[in-house]
């Protein structure tokens, strides 16, 4: 059996707890949040010891696995510390706040007998995984350049609930890093590794109760010679789905919730997504418990686990390389 902890108990910690109720062969031992309410609740909805502070945590319970669900300028120093004591360690995006400490905690993983995971949860996305099968199975041909949006809505009241989340000290940056990630890193896995990034972000709808980005776009040159565009918002009226569209000498795929494949010939193809059957938020997507439970299943395994801290370094670079363009005068605090 599998002894796991969770640190921070907010709203993404759901998912993990859920991933963690449906495996059979991996137990909760213990939680930890630094608000007294919120670890209460833990404890009591969960039955387990809480603590207040994690290194109380891994002291006593000496967990096997630790979720990371902290507010990002948490995840490095969290991690590195599970990783020096030889525990596993699943991390919530981004894998840090800033590129050195991300880079100290790839330091740390190579150093260490433990594994560690970061959740980038949609590259097991049944479209994800189609894609990336298509492209490396050499039909579809040279990829000539790809588009992708995140176009959502955030309101005052979901800053106000959670004021890191608006802070370049706590959350390290705004839509780049808290939401649209995810599809930088969708969009670097499957087009290419990332040369150059051109771009800018900026605060249009929620400037009043922010001090980050809500909107950002860039072009951006991949190792490959292809070439890709994005733009992601938060002043969309509604949480629309996110779009990925590739294309290549011999098809096109548009991703629109589904995966939709037109090859040169006419001949088109769906691939469904898988439908959300947990409490989770529509946008999380419907991959965190495959992510998770991938990791538990491989821990054992030699080598790194696949979405690593060196893996999970190649989107937040992407992120910090726009913000050093967006925000010249403030290098020091987007670094």
């Amino acid at each position: 059996m599998t002894t796991a902890a969770i640190i921070g108990c907010g709203d993404v910690s759901s998912v993990h707890f859920a991933a963690l109720a449906g495996m059979p062969d991996a137990t909760l031992v213990a939680v930890c949040d630094a608000d007294p309410g919120r670890l209460a609740a833990a404890e009591a909805a969960h039955g387990v010891p809480g603590y207040a502070d994690h290194l109380d945590m891994l002291a006593s319970a000496r967990p096997d696995v630790v979720h990371i669900c902290t507010p990002h300028h948490l995840h490095a120093a969290m991690a590195i510390d599970c990783l020096e004591r030889g525990i596993n360690v699943i991390v919530e995006k981004p894998l840090a706040h800033t590129l050195e400490e991300g880079r100290r905690v790839a330091a740390a993983a190579e150093q260490s007998s433990a594994r560690i995971a970061v959740c980038f949860q949609n590259r097991y996305n049944a479209t994800s995984q189609a894609m990336r099968e298509l492209l490396d199975g050499g039909t579809l041909g040279r990829v000539l350049g790809a588009s992708a949006t995140v176009m959502w809505h955030r309101t005052a009241d979901y800053y106000r609930d959670r004021p890191w989340r608006g802070t370049w000290a706590e959350g390290g940056g705004g839509l780049m890093m808290n939401q649209a990630i995810h599809t930088v890193d969708l969009l670097q896995w499957l087009v290419g590794p990332v040369a150059k990034v051109e771009g800018s972000a900026s605060t249009r709808a929620l400037a009043a109760v922010i001090e980050v980005e809500d909107t950002a776009e860039f072009a951006a040159e991949h190792d490959n010679g292809a070439r890709s565009v994005f733009y992601a918002t938060l002043a969309n009226p509604v949480n629309a789905p996110v779009t990925l569209d590739i294309t290549t000498e011999n098809a096109s795929l548009s991703l629109r919730g589904d995966l939709t494949v037109t090859y040169s010939d006419g001949t088109v193809e769906v691939v469904p997504e898988r439908v959300l059957d947990t409490g989770g938020r529509s946008y999380w997507g419907a991959s965190h418990e495959l992510l998770i439970k991938d990791f538990y299943a491989t821990l054992h395994e030699p080598g790194s686990f696949w979405i690593d801290a060196a893996e999970a370094a190649k989107s937040l670079q992407v992120v910090k390389d726009l913000y050093a363009q967006a925000y010249p005068d403030h290098a020091g605090r987007v670094a």
